[in-house]
Formats: structure tokens, sequence, C-alpha cells
């Protein structure tokens, strides 16, 4: 099967060259190969989709290469004169695992197009590109090139429009294949998931697992970026305000373990005293009217309806948020809390390690935890926490 861009000329012969530099190649690696429409040469990357992470990583290519002139027939040799213009035996031919900028004629064995699950799907070298990474397909990248029709150039609006409509497709097709994160070999993102003002990326957790955990994925990017956003918000507001606070539960394991929230959760959880509380100003907000309060950077601060504590929000819109979990001391030095909600980690322990905290990085930044917080982990979770990583509930799915 040929796919070919509108305004490609035909060329004689070259069709009957990419198949047989198709049939050529080893079947278990090339799959696609591909020739340049018009005198731009697409660019030629590496791929490597991680749908776990939910995450498409691009690179430049390498350039391992085969000399194209090895893979012509002895027919198409008896007829190279006939097309000095169209064929350069001396260039190599890419090995890629991604095209990108420029059209080109992809061919590729129907029973390969036909069993992908999304093969016509717009735009068309974006899909094959993703879907053939995943199967470990790479793309062929000839130096021989179709031409392009002569087009009178286009107004700035068609320009406009051209782009929009590209970015719209792409967005569909991210959305369709489960792309949250697109990273460009030029360091730049292309995001695709949630923001501020749109809901976050799953829906509610049901007993500790979300719903992304039961697909056997893990914590979407964006949802990510959102949380250690809030995290260095809520963190920098509590700091400001004297607000005595750590990290609780899986947020310190994952500051132990990565320096960061853990691939798979879905909030953050802070402890604070209970009597720091009103130090800061959108928590005392709170406390006295018993309403949510958005502060001067977008985040919602409210009380949690689930008992006494506090639920910091990304935006109004997107409900990805921080916990912040309210202790007191008895008599003993045992700190404790209002609420329980029957987690593993919820237990008391003693004050002695709140004196004092001790800073450890955290979500891009550093925040406030326990002074020994392998032992304070130890004691919430049990031993060896630290070097056996499990889901909030193997019970319904293990890691």
């Amino acid at each position: 099967v040929a796919l070919v861009p509108d305004g490609a000329r035909a060329v004689p012969g070259l069709l009957r060259r990419m198949r047989d530099a198709l049939e050529a190649a080893p079947a278990s690696d090339v799959r696609v190969v591909a020739a340049p429409v018009g005198s731009v040469r697409p660019s030629c990357w590496t791929l490597q989709v991680d749908l776990k992470a939910w995450t498409a990583r691009y690179g430049h290519a390498d350039h391992q290469s085969d000399h194209y002139s090895d893979h012509r027939s002895d027919h198409q040799n008896d007829h190279q004169n006939d097309h000095q213009n169209d064929h350069h035996p001396e260039h190599p031919a890419d090995h890629c695992g991604a095209l990108d900028g420029a059209p080109a004629v992809l061919l590729l064995r129907t029973r390969d197009l036909f069993s992908l699950p999304f093969p016509l799907t717009l735009p068309v070298v974006t899909s094959l590109s993703i879907q053939a990474s995943l199967r470990g397909w790479r793309f062929l990248l000839l130096p021989d090139s179709f031409p392009l029709a002569p087009r009178p150039p286009p107004s700035p609006h068609e320009l406009w429009k051209a782009r929009n409509s590209l970015e719209k497709q792409r967005r569909a097709l991210m959305e369709q294949l489960g792309i949250k994160l697109e990273q460009l070999p030029d360091g730049r993102r292309l995001w695709h998931g949630c923001s501020k003002d749109t809901p976050r990326c799953f829906g509610t957790v049901h007993s500790q697992t979300p719903q992304y955990l039961v697909a056997g994925r893990w914590t979407p990017p964006c949802c990510l970026r959102a949380l250690r956003i809030t995290a260095r918000h809520v963190v920098a507001e509590l700091e400001a305000a004297g607000v005595r606070y750590w990290l609780e539960g899986g947020s310190l394991l994952g500051a132990v373990r990565l320096g960061d929230i853990i691939p798979w959760d879905y909030d953050v959880d802070l402890g604070l005293y209970l009597e720091d509380a009103p130090k800061c100003r959108w928590l005392q907000a709170v406390l006295t009217t018993g309403r949510p309060v958005e502060d001067s950077e977008g985040f919602l601060w409210e009380k949690a309806a689930e008992g006494e504590f506090f639920r910091v929000h990304f935006s109004p819109a997107n409900r990805l948020h921080v916990d912040l979990w309210p202790f007191h001391a008895r008599p003993g030095g045992v700190m404790t809390k209002d609420t329980w909600l029957g987690h593993r980690q919820d237990v008391e322990f003693p004050e002695s390690f709140l004196v004092p905290l001790v800073p450890v990085a955290f979500a891009g930044g550093a925040a406030k935890a326990p002074n020994d917080p392998r032992a304070f982990l130890e004691l919430k979770f049990g031993p060896g926490v630290v070097e056996s990583p499990e889901y909030p509930n193997p019970e319904v799915r293990r890691l």
C-alpha cells in the first residue's frame, strides 16, 4: 500500500524501487519505506513510546544507514541512466523511528497496515510512527524524492488554517492513542492532557486505586506536573506563614526513593501542627468562613468532606490536590489526629520524629520531612518499605 500526500507527482520506477527496498530489508526491522515529496527532506528521528507513562520521546537519529544502491535490482541498474535526476545512489538511506516536518510517500505491506488499530488516522505519518514504534518497526527513508506539484504561495490565512487543522488532528490522535506528552528532540514539550482549565485525566479513586492503575498505566504526566506545581505552591505558602509541616505517607516514600512524587501516585500528603493552621491566611479563611477559598494564584483551598483535614486543589476545575493532615500532640509526646481513613499508614507516631524537621528534595524543590525518614516510614508501612515499592492497594492491583 502506498500512502501518497496531496501534490506529489509521479516518478517513473520510484514506487517499484521503494517496493524492492522494502522486500530487501529485514522484515523484523524495516516495515515502512519512505521517499520525500518536494525539495525538503523530512526530519529523521528516533522514537520511544512509553504507554505506561503516556509519553512519546523523540530524539535525533544517529543516521545508521544502508547504501540504497545495494537494494536495487539488475533491471533497475540497466535503467539507471533513465532516472539520473531522480536517484542518487551515492547517498545512504536512513533508518528512522519517526518522520516529521515534511511530506513523504510511505510504502508498507497491506497486512502490516491493517494490523494496526488506527491504520489511517490523521496525521498519517505521526500516527504510523507511534504505532510502528510500539511494534519495533522502523522507517527506511530513501534519498529519492517525488516532485511536488507547483502551487501559488499560500496566504497567511491559509497557512493559519493549515496549522490549526494539523494541531487539531494531532490532539485528536494523541487522545485516541493515549499520549499525554510528546518530548521533542530540541527539548520542547507538547502537552495533550489536563491543565488548570480542564478536569484531571482520571475520575474518582476507588479502593485507593485510580482507574489508570487498573488499565495498567501510571499517573499521566500532566497530572504529575500539576501535583508538583501544587505541592511547591503549598509548601511555599506554609513556610512563608511559619507553619510546621512535613511530608507524609506515600509522598515521603517518593521523596526518600526518588526525590519526587511516586510515578503512580494521585495526590500529595502533608502533615502539619493543628495549632499552626491559622497562621496560613488561606487555611484561616477556610476555618473562618467554612467555604472554599481560591488564592491569588488560582489554587483552591477547602476543608475536606471526608473529615477534619484540608485539601488544596490545582484549580477549581482541576481537582488534583494536596491533602493537609492536622496533627496534635497528646500526653506522652505522641502525635495523633482527629480523622483516620483506614489507610495502612494511618498510625500515631512519636513527636520526636518532628523535632527537628529536616529538608529533603521533593517535586522539583525542597520540603520538610521527619528527621529519620526511614524509621518513620517503617513505623507507618512496615520494615523494608523503602526498597519494596507497591501500589496503594495490592489486593486490587499489584505492581
